[in-house]
Protein backbone atom coordinates (compact mmCIF):
# COMPACT_ATOMS: atom_id res chain seq x y z
CA UNK A 1 0.00 0.00 0.00
CA UNK A 2 1.28 2.97 -0.79
CA UNK A 3 2.02 6.19 1.24
CA UNK A 4 2.53 8.88 -0.72
CA UNK A 5 0.55 11.86 -2.09
CA UNK A 6 -1.87 10.57 -4.70
CA UNK A 7 -1.25 11.74 -7.98
CA UNK A 8 -3.13 14.43 -10.22
CA UNK A 9 -5.27 13.48 -12.86
CA UNK A 10 -4.58 13.91 -15.86
CA UNK A 11 -5.72 16.44 -18.31
CA UNK A 12 -8.87 15.66 -19.65
CA UNK A 13 -9.79 15.57 -23.10
CA UNK A 14 -12.60 17.82 -23.16
CA UNK A 15 -13.85 16.64 -26.43
CA UNK A 16 -14.19 13.14 -25.96
CA UNK A 17 -15.29 13.56 -22.02
CA UNK A 18 -18.14 15.41 -23.42
CA UNK A 19 -18.99 13.37 -26.46
CA UNK A 20 -19.00 9.84 -23.69
CA UNK A 21 -21.15 12.08 -21.40
CA UNK A 22 -23.91 12.75 -24.26
CA UNK A 23 -23.45 9.14 -25.94
CA UNK A 24 -24.09 7.32 -22.21
CA UNK A 25 -27.15 9.86 -20.98
CA UNK A 26 -28.78 9.13 -24.72
CA UNK A 27 -28.79 5.73 -24.69
CA UNK A 28 -28.90 4.48 -20.99
CA UNK A 29 -31.25 7.61 -20.03
CA UNK A 30 -33.50 9.34 -22.90
CA UNK A 31 -33.43 6.33 -25.14
CA UNK A 32 -35.18 4.00 -23.04
CA UNK A 33 -37.58 6.48 -21.98
CA UNK A 34 -38.35 7.48 -25.34
CA UNK A 35 -39.18 4.18 -26.86
CA UNK A 36 -40.73 2.76 -23.69
CA UNK A 37 -43.44 5.90 -23.93
CA UNK A 38 -43.72 6.14 -27.47
CA UNK A 39 -44.31 2.02 -27.74
CA UNK A 40 -46.91 2.11 -24.73
CA UNK A 41 -48.39 5.31 -26.34
CA UNK A 42 -48.73 3.24 -29.87
CA UNK A 43 -50.26 -0.55 -28.15
CA UNK A 44 -47.48 -2.02 -27.18
CA UNK A 45 -47.66 -4.32 -24.00
CA UNK A 46 -46.06 -3.53 -21.52
CA UNK A 47 -43.22 -6.17 -21.34
CA UNK A 48 -43.00 -5.58 -25.13
CA UNK A 49 -42.14 -1.82 -24.78
CA UNK A 50 -39.42 -2.19 -21.50
CA UNK A 51 -38.09 -5.21 -23.40
CA UNK A 52 -37.76 -2.95 -26.51
CA UNK A 53 -36.50 -0.11 -24.37
CA UNK A 54 -33.65 -2.09 -23.35
CA UNK A 55 -31.71 -1.59 -26.85
CA UNK A 56 -30.42 1.49 -25.36
CA UNK A 57 -28.20 0.31 -23.18
CA UNK A 58 -26.98 -2.37 -25.35
CA UNK A 59 -25.92 0.12 -28.09
CA UNK A 60 -24.03 2.35 -25.83
CA UNK A 61 -22.66 -0.85 -24.59
CA UNK A 62 -21.52 -1.64 -27.82
CA UNK A 63 -20.22 1.82 -28.89
CA UNK A 64 -18.15 2.10 -25.94
CA UNK A 65 -16.68 -1.79 -26.86
CA UNK A 66 -16.08 -0.61 -30.12
CA UNK A 67 -14.36 2.83 -29.05
CA UNK A 68 -12.62 1.88 -25.79
CA UNK A 69 -11.64 -2.45 -26.63
CA UNK A 70 -13.21 -2.95 -23.28
CA UNK A 71 -16.77 -3.38 -21.05
CA UNK A 72 -18.26 -0.54 -19.89
CA UNK A 73 -19.07 -1.60 -16.08
CA UNK A 74 -22.28 1.16 -15.93
CA UNK A 75 -24.39 -0.05 -19.29
CA UNK A 76 -24.01 -3.42 -17.85
CA UNK A 77 -25.50 -2.23 -14.72
CA UNK A 78 -28.15 -0.37 -16.48
CA UNK A 79 -28.87 -3.89 -18.98
CA UNK A 80 -29.07 -5.62 -15.46
CA UNK A 81 -31.88 -2.97 -14.40
CA UNK A 82 -33.58 -3.29 -17.44
CA UNK A 83 -33.61 -7.51 -17.04
CA UNK A 84 -34.95 -7.28 -13.98
CA UNK A 85 -37.63 -4.90 -14.57
CA UNK A 86 -38.88 -7.60 -17.28
CA UNK A 87 -38.60 -10.09 -15.26
CA UNK A 88 -41.11 -8.63 -12.87
CA UNK A 89 -43.30 -7.53 -15.31
CA UNK A 90 -43.21 -10.83 -16.68
CA UNK A 91 -43.87 -12.66 -13.83
CA UNK A 92 -45.98 -9.94 -11.37
CA UNK A 93 -49.51 -10.04 -10.55
CA UNK A 94 -52.52 -8.64 -12.38
CA UNK A 95 -53.58 -6.58 -8.71
CA UNK A 96 -53.23 -2.79 -9.34
CA UNK A 97 -51.70 -2.40 -6.34
CA UNK A 98 -48.87 -4.63 -6.70
CA UNK A 99 -48.26 -3.72 -10.44
CA UNK A 100 -47.81 0.12 -9.30
CA UNK A 101 -45.47 -1.47 -6.38
CA UNK A 102 -43.23 -3.77 -8.78
CA UNK A 103 -41.19 -0.98 -10.01
CA UNK A 104 -40.64 -0.58 -6.22
CA UNK A 105 -38.96 -4.14 -6.04
CA UNK A 106 -36.60 -2.95 -9.18
CA UNK A 107 -35.72 -0.30 -6.83
CA UNK A 108 -34.96 -2.18 -4.39
CA UNK A 109 -33.16 -5.08 -5.96
CA UNK A 110 -30.93 -2.55 -7.19
CA UNK A 111 -30.08 -1.00 -4.23
CA UNK A 112 -29.39 -4.48 -2.61
CA UNK A 113 -26.92 -5.33 -5.81
CA UNK A 114 -25.08 -1.90 -4.92
CA UNK A 115 -24.90 -2.92 -0.95
CA UNK A 116 -23.62 -6.99 -1.74
CA UNK A 117 -21.08 -5.49 -3.80
CA UNK A 118 -19.14 -4.09 -0.90
CA UNK A 119 -18.08 -7.95 -0.84
CA UNK A 120 -16.65 -7.96 -4.09
CA UNK A 121 -13.00 -6.52 -4.19
CA UNK A 122 -13.95 -3.09 -5.96
CA UNK A 123 -17.87 -1.91 -4.95
CA UNK A 124 -19.69 -0.45 -8.21
CA UNK A 125 -19.09 2.78 -7.36
CA UNK A 126 -15.43 2.59 -8.44
CA UNK A 127 -16.46 1.42 -11.57
CA UNK A 128 -19.44 4.39 -12.09
CA UNK A 129 -16.37 6.80 -10.75
CA UNK A 130 -14.30 5.57 -13.30
CA UNK A 131 -16.86 5.64 -16.05
CA UNK A 132 -17.95 9.59 -14.86
CA UNK A 133 -14.88 11.06 -13.31
CA UNK A 134 -12.85 9.72 -16.52
CA UNK A 135 -12.76 10.86 -20.44
CA UNK A 136 -12.40 7.24 -21.31
CA UNK A 137 -8.62 7.29 -22.50
CA UNK A 138 -5.99 4.73 -21.17
CA UNK A 139 -4.05 7.64 -19.82
CA UNK A 140 -7.18 9.00 -17.42
CA UNK A 141 -8.58 5.29 -17.00
CA UNK A 142 -5.14 3.70 -15.32
CA UNK A 143 -5.02 6.88 -13.13
CA UNK A 144 -8.40 6.53 -11.49
CA UNK A 145 -7.53 2.36 -11.61
CA UNK A 146 -4.27 3.55 -9.69
CA UNK A 147 -5.77 5.44 -6.93
CA UNK A 148 -7.21 2.36 -5.12
CA UNK A 149 -4.39 1.88 -3.27
CA UNK A 150 -4.49 4.87 -1.27
CA UNK A 151 -7.33 4.22 1.82
CA UNK A 152 -8.94 7.72 1.26
CA UNK A 153 -9.89 6.90 -2.03
CA UNK A 154 -11.03 3.07 -1.34
CA UNK A 155 -13.12 4.31 2.03
CA UNK A 156 -15.04 7.69 -0.15
CA UNK A 157 -16.04 4.65 -3.22
CA UNK A 158 -17.42 2.13 0.13
CA UNK A 159 -19.24 4.93 1.49
CA UNK A 160 -20.81 6.33 -1.86
CA UNK A 161 -21.84 2.63 -2.71
CA UNK A 162 -23.29 2.30 0.80
CA UNK A 163 -25.58 5.73 0.16
CA UNK A 164 -26.68 4.83 -2.86
CA UNK A 165 -27.49 1.16 -2.07
CA UNK A 166 -29.16 2.25 0.90
CA UNK A 167 -31.24 4.90 -0.57
CA UNK A 168 -32.51 2.75 -3.43
CA UNK A 169 -33.77 0.46 -0.59
CA UNK A 170 -35.39 3.43 1.06
CA UNK A 171 -36.50 4.55 -1.43
CA UNK A 172 -38.48 1.38 -2.30
CA UNK A 173 -39.73 0.82 1.05
CA UNK A 174 -41.33 4.25 1.17
CA UNK A 175 -43.16 3.46 -2.66
CA UNK A 176 -44.24 0.66 -1.28
CA UNK A 177 -46.04 2.08 1.77
CA UNK A 178 -46.96 4.87 -0.77
CA UNK A 179 -49.00 2.55 -2.98
CA UNK A 180 -50.78 0.94 0.21
CA UNK A 181 -51.72 4.67 1.35
CA UNK A 182 -52.47 6.66 -1.69
CA UNK A 183 -55.17 6.68 -4.01
CA UNK A 184 -53.56 5.11 -7.31
CA UNK A 185 -53.57 8.60 -9.35
CA UNK A 186 -51.47 9.88 -6.84
CA UNK A 187 -49.35 7.19 -6.83
CA UNK A 188 -48.94 7.21 -10.21
CA UNK A 189 -47.82 10.63 -10.00
CA UNK A 190 -45.30 9.84 -7.15
CA UNK A 191 -43.77 7.25 -8.93
CA UNK A 192 -43.12 9.41 -12.20
CA UNK A 193 -41.51 12.28 -9.77
CA UNK A 194 -40.10 10.30 -6.70
CA UNK A 195 -37.13 8.28 -8.54
CA UNK A 196 -35.75 11.62 -10.17
CA UNK A 197 -35.53 13.21 -7.38
CA UNK A 198 -33.84 10.57 -5.24
CA UNK A 199 -31.43 10.12 -8.12
CA UNK A 200 -30.62 14.17 -8.51
CA UNK A 201 -30.20 13.94 -4.68
CA UNK A 202 -27.76 10.91 -4.68
CA UNK A 203 -25.65 12.62 -7.80
CA UNK A 204 -25.69 16.19 -5.80
CA UNK A 205 -24.51 14.46 -2.84
CA UNK A 206 -21.68 11.92 -4.87
CA UNK A 207 -20.54 15.25 -6.32
CA UNK A 208 -20.27 17.46 -2.87
CA UNK A 209 -19.00 14.50 -1.03
CA UNK A 210 -16.33 13.55 -3.68
CA UNK A 211 -14.95 17.16 -3.97
CA UNK A 212 -14.87 17.22 -0.37
CA UNK A 213 -12.88 14.43 0.15
CA UNK A 214 -10.40 15.63 -2.52
CA UNK A 215 -9.83 18.74 -0.83
CA UNK A 216 -9.34 16.88 2.42
CA UNK A 217 -6.73 14.52 0.88
CA UNK A 218 -4.65 17.77 -0.66
CA UNK A 219 -4.82 19.61 2.44
CA UNK A 220 -3.36 16.51 4.03
CA UNK A 221 -0.74 15.74 1.21
CA UNK A 222 0.70 19.33 1.71
CA UNK A 223 0.57 19.19 5.60
CA UNK A 224 2.52 16.32 5.45
CA UNK A 225 4.91 18.03 2.62
CA UNK A 226 5.10 20.98 5.16
CA UNK A 227 5.87 18.64 8.00
CA UNK A 228 8.30 16.68 6.09
CA UNK A 229 10.48 20.13 4.79
CA UNK A 230 10.61 21.80 8.66
CA UNK A 231 13.39 19.12 9.61
CA UNK A 232 15.47 19.61 6.49
CA UNK A 233 15.00 23.37 6.94
CA UNK A 234 16.55 23.53 10.40
CA UNK A 235 19.18 20.82 9.81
Amino acid sequence: MSTSAAPQAPARKGGAAALGWLISIGFNVVAPILIYNQLRDHGYSESTAILLSGLGPVVDTLIYLVWHRRIDEFAIVSLVFVALTLVVSLVGPTDPKMLLAKDSFVSGLLGVLYLVSLAAPKPIMFYFGRKFATDGTPEMVAWWNSMWQYPGFRRVQRNLTIVWGVAFVLEAVLRIVLVYTLAHGTVVTVNSILPYAVLGGLVYFTITYAKRASAKGRAAAAAAGTAAAEPAATA
